[in-house]
């Protein structure tokens, strides 16, 4: 649906928001999504540089745009997508540091619940803490695209961070030893911002580097090996569109 926002962050030209977003923290990756798996894509949104493009996929309107680094500019863009765009779901699409053994270069990981260092859920006012979790019948899409796309995907819990740069290194060792399989700076604010505005999201991670192994992908390498994360975010997606 075609709308103007109330804010200077997103001001829609030549094309409407689909129903349901892509959205990888780089706008460029945005681009290149829409150009490269998109039929058609139109860009609806420069703001800021903040790319945002409208296509379709296999007959559905599709769109991806850029959500920016951390919890704040990920809650900034969604809360607007949902709140003024009348869009009903997001994936996140983006990389992620991995963090326990099982986790390797290039592994998918798809966030069922994001743990976070981060005050955002505080404001939502729940007594005690807001659990960011993902929708479930978009998590089961998720785990049903990616066997049917023979990638095999992990499934389980994240830790969200509101630094990239950590002082130290206790809350990775803390959050590996509870599991979580990943580091990164986005998903529990999107997870928060979708429960708080009655909407569905889920969060799909490529892993591009290791904590623990110091392994790390070039950002070449980064843009040439999310295809599996980007294909098992598409066919979601086209999964969730009626």
């Amino acid at each position: 649906m075609t709308k103007t926002s109330v804010s200077a962050s997103i001001s829609v030209k030549d094309a409407e928001i689909a129903k349901i977003v892509l959205m990888p923290g780089d706008p460029l990756r945005a681009k290149h999504v829409a150009e490269r798996y998109l039929e058609t894509p139109v860009c609806f949104n420069t703001v800021r540089n903040m790319l945002g493009y409208t296509g379709t996929y296999k007959g559905k309107k599709i769109s991806v745009m850029g959500s920016g680094m951390g919890i704040p500019s990920m809650g900034l863009y969604a809360t607007e997508l949902y709140t003024q765009f009348d869009v009903d779901a997001i994936i996140r699409i983006g990389s992620a540091g991995g963090l326990v053994d099982e986790v390797h270069m290039r592994d998918v990981v798809i966030a069922m619940a994001a743990s976070s260092n981060s005050s955002y859920g505080d404001a939502f006012g729940l007594p005690g803490h807001l659990t960011p979790v993902a929708n479930y019948g978009m998590l089961a899409n998720a785990v049903e695209s990616a066997q049917q796309l023979g990638v095999h995907a992990k499934v389980g819990p994240v830790y969200t961070s509101d630094h990239f740069y950590y002082p130290t290194t206790e809350v990775n060792d803390k959050a590996r030893e509870l599991g979580h399989l990943a580091v990164e700076m986005e998903t529990a604010g999107l997870y928060w911002t979708a429960a708080a505005c009655h909407k569905k999201a889920l969060s799909i991670l490529t892993i591009s580097d290791h904590i623990y192994t110091g392994e790390a992908l070039s950002a070449e390498d980064r843009q040439e090996s999310f295809h599996e994360m980007m294909e098992v975010a598409l066919e979601t997606a086209w999964r969730c569109v009626e």
